[in-house]
């Protein structure tokens, strides 16, 4: 049995063939899917330890400062200054195509400007977005580039929470972003 595995072992890293090179990418798939995903979630407390950034919500398309006077009369409507502004993690944004690690928080511990993944109850993806409200028992959200709030960031329980983005891996989600909308175009 051993010898058998030490054959297919050389056979996976010497050879060039197709079928190694498909059975090399089926076996890394299996790995981080089934293996490194779950470990990372239980070690991070959450069911979605990395999250590709699938669309430009939370981009800002320049500067912090530009940003932010853009921005200026919706955070004033919440009574958030750009002085605290400037203290939240990720103040430049996060872009399409970025990984961001998330790590589970209790709900009691998030604070306005927090990056958090939710799932709303309308729809099959999780939404990556800043927490602008916060009271005993809901959460408000806004992407950073959008206008306003969408419907569904505006009465997050603390169920739908799953957990708030702790760093940002930058382009390397454009590997699954590529797949995901070449697979979207053979539809």
């Amino acid at each position: 049995m051993l010898k058998a595995l030490k054959k297919f072992w050389k056979w996976l890293w010497t050879s060039n063939s197709v079928l190694s090179w498909f059975v090399s990418f089926l076996l890394a798939f299996i790995l981080v899917r089934f293996i490194f995903y779950p470990l990372l979630g239980l070690v991070l407390s959450t069911s979605l330890p990395l999250v590709v950034i699938e669309s430009n919500s939370m981009n800002h398309f320049g500067n912090f400062d530009e940003w932010f006077q853009a921005q200026e009369d919706f955070y004033g409507n919440f009574n958030i200054v750009k002085e605290e502004a400037e203290k939240w993690p990720f103040r430049s944004g996060l872009d399409k195509g970025d990984v961001a690690l998330i790590r589970g928080k209790s709900f009691d511990d998030l604070e306005i400007g927090d990056v958090i993944i939710f799932r709303p109850p309308s729809q099959e993806k999780a939404v990556i977005h800043r927490i602008v409200v916060k009271t005993e028992d809901k959460v408000e959200t806004k992407g950073d580039a959008n206008i306003g709030q969408l419907g569904q960031e505006k009465n997050i329980a603390p169920e739908q929470v799953a957990g708030v983005a702790i760093l940002r891996i930058p382009y390397i989600g454009w590997l699954k972003l590529m797949f995901v909308e070449i697979l979207r175009d053979f539809r």
